[in-house]
């Protein structure tokens, strides 16, 4: 039996599994409210097996508005309702997360001045904050103690109190922040203890938890695992690190459970989550030996029904870390979902797999469009073959899997040929097909490399997707990788053939990689490498020995040695065959856009 399946007590309640869904941003969000969007959302999740659900953070006063579609608790109490009335059914607990940004929020929406303990700017939008003085903070304890009372009387079974990496309340608790000379200067764990007893007081014996940052990654003057404030009478510790200095949110590269260690040390103290990038069923489950409940967010984002393959000794569709559709901080306001699950979020438009069908059809090309494609469609009786002219299913992601730092992708598409075989598609590889024989056809046969904007005169242009796959030889000397989309390939190739070449990354770009979420790790990991980085230059010319680079402001030229130019660009469809055509065989497509493009194509036939 699995511990992590069951059931476990968390304060006066039962939670019906230890897998916690934890607060995180949605854009799903209307008016500040919680919308029909988050109760499909959150059901979802309880519908697979859930303990319980802690709904997004909302701000208990209206001097926060952190981002454009941040709920603010004043409002959510109908949607506050109307989710706990969604998970009630399954036994899934529903908490409500409360909290308050600080100099960490925006003053873009509600233009006025961030609150903070002290005139400290923060370290990401250099925005200096005002300094709260007594009556704001009587105003943020009365906006706490008013959102939890409305929390309570909305039906759900408890408050999670944010302290965490986005808070005013480690704000707080952190010498980085917290100058100030009065009593919450000298005893900086003041307020959140201040902000806890209030919260008590009027949610009487419902759940108590707390989300507190615990390790801010700047050891000099910030919150230490040896430092963290000491606090009482709540029912559940989730200990996060994170600040301006620690990501709280790391991507594919950082190995799963980072926070094990911090949440060991924490553990006798009261009912400990263990939280982190915990993504594997089998990793949670060894973790239950020091952490009462674990948080497994993206890993349900990834597959809602985690809880029950764990229960069926079943496999969950994998989570890969990826970030490229759940992490949704973003000026154009995407709604939360999955490279591999583009239902989640979308709960409310898309059906699961559609209506069932039936008679043959033929699914050409086996890269994640064509495998999700042969998937649904043999989920709704189909009778489907998939052909593929590699020898191996899988596309595109096991190339960008080649990536160093990237090889988790591959993860996706095992799953998605395992689940293909189970449901009895047949599957060929080494095949080229050239015709459907009168089946209908849904064509996802990928893409070919696309045109260059520069002259070649002498030089050597290489492929990138020959050159990950090896089957070319990058020659000796010096590379220069052409990089005009500023995506994470250029670089990961970058930083990948520095181990054995010298190496200069071209972008017209100020800075390198501006498409990817976490661009500053990412320039700082090919400088570490030796990579030079050509930025604000277009490629105009590659010669024998050398390349030619433009600045794109000046106009003014200079010359690059160069044995040999990686090609980076955008790729063009390679549709010869007629029918549906998905993925890349449409345009270039992100991971998550060919999942989507395969589904949809098998939902409507």
């Amino acid at each position: 039996m699995s511990r992590l399946a069951g059931p476990v007590r968390v304060g006066g309640r039962t939670a019906p599994s230890r897998v916690l869904f934890g607060p995180h941003e949605t854009n799903l969000a209307r008016g500040r409210r919680l919308a029909d969007r988050h109760v499909a959302y959150y059901r979802r999740r309880a519908e697979g097996g859930a303990g319980i659900v802690v709904t997004e953070t909302a701000s208990v006063h209206d001097s926060d508005w952190p981002y454009e579609r941040a709920p603010l608790a004043a409002l959510c109490g109908p949607g506050w309702s109307s989710v706990a009335d969604a998970c009630r059914p399954h036994g899934t607990l529903v908490v409500a997360s409360l909290g308050h940004a600080g100099g960490q929020g925006s003053s873009a929406h509600h233009q006025s001045a961030l609150w903070a303990p002290s005139r400290v700017p923060d370290a990401v939008s250099r925005e200096l904050p005002m300094a709260m003085e007594e009556r704001e903070i009587s105003a943020l304890l009365e906006g706490f103690r008013d959102s939890a009372a409305l929390a309570e009387e909305s039906g759900v079974d408890g408050v999670e109190i944010d302290a965490g990496q986005h808070s005013l309340l480690r704000q707080f608790c952190s010498g980085l922040t917290n100058q100030r000379t009065d009593r919450y200067g000298a005893d900086r764990g003041l307020l959140l203890r201040e902000v806890l007893a209030a919260v008590r007081e009027v949610i009487g014996d419902r759940i108590l938890g707390l989300r507190l940052a615990c390790d801010e990654g700047a050891p000099w003057a910030g919150i230490t695992p040896a430092s963290v404030p000491e606090v009482d009478g709540v029912d559940y510790l989730v200990p996060v690190r994170g600040s301006a200095f620690a990501d709280a949110r790391p991507d594919l590269r950082t190995e799963p459970g980072f926070n094990s260690r911090m949440c060991r040390a924490l553990s006798g103290r009261v009912l400990t989550v263990l939280q982190g990038s915990v993504v594997d069923p089998a990793e949670a489950e060894r973790s239950l030996e020091f952490a009462g409940l674990v948080e497994m967010t993206r890993a349900q984002i990834a597959d809602p029904d985690l809880v029950r393959h764990v229960r069926a000794g079943t496999r969950p569709r994998p989570c890969v870390l990826s970030n490229q559709r759940c992490r949704v901080r973003d000026p154009r306001n995407p709604i939360v979902s999955c490279i591999g699950e583009p239902r989640s979020g979308h709960e409310t438009e898309d059906p699961p797999v559609g209506e069932p069908g039936s008679g043959e059809v033929l699914v050409v090309g086996g890269g994640p469009a064509g495998l999700e494609a042969a998937r649904v469609l043999a989920l709704r009786g189909f009778d489907v073959e998939l052909t593929e002219r590699a020898e191996r299913v899988g596309g595109m992601v096991r190339v960008a899997a080649r990536v160093t730092g990237r090889d988790r992708l591959a993860g996706l598409v095992d799953w998605l040929e395992s689940e293909v075989r189970r449901l009895g598609v047949r599957v060929r590889t080494g095949v080229e097909t050239t015709a459907a024989d009168g089946r209908p056809v849904i064509v996802a046969t990928g893409s070919v490399a696309g045109p260059r904007d520069y002259a070649v005169d002498g030089g050597r242009v290489l492929d990138v997707v020959d050159v990950l796959t090896g089957a070319v030889p990058v020659p000796g000397g010096p590379v220069v990788v052409h990089d005009p989309l500023g995506d994470w390939v250029g670089a990961g190739v970058a930083e990948l053939l520095a181990a054995r070449h010298p190496v200069a990354i071209v972008s017209p770009d100020p800075v390198i990689a501006t498409q990817v979420a976490d661009l500053a790790e990412v320039n700082a990991r090919l400088q570490r490498a030796g990579v030079a980085l050509a930025k604000r230059s277009r490629l105009r010319e590659v010669c024998a020995d050398h390349v030619v680079l433009e600045d794109v402001f000046t106009a003014e030229r200079r010359a690059l040695a160069c044995a040999a130019v990686v090609h980076c660009g955008h790729r063009l469809p390679n549709a010869a065959l007629a029918g549906q055509a998905v993925g890349d065989a449409v345009a270039p497509r992100t991971i998550h856009e060919a999942v989507l493009d395969g589904r949809r194509a098998a939902v409507a036939l």
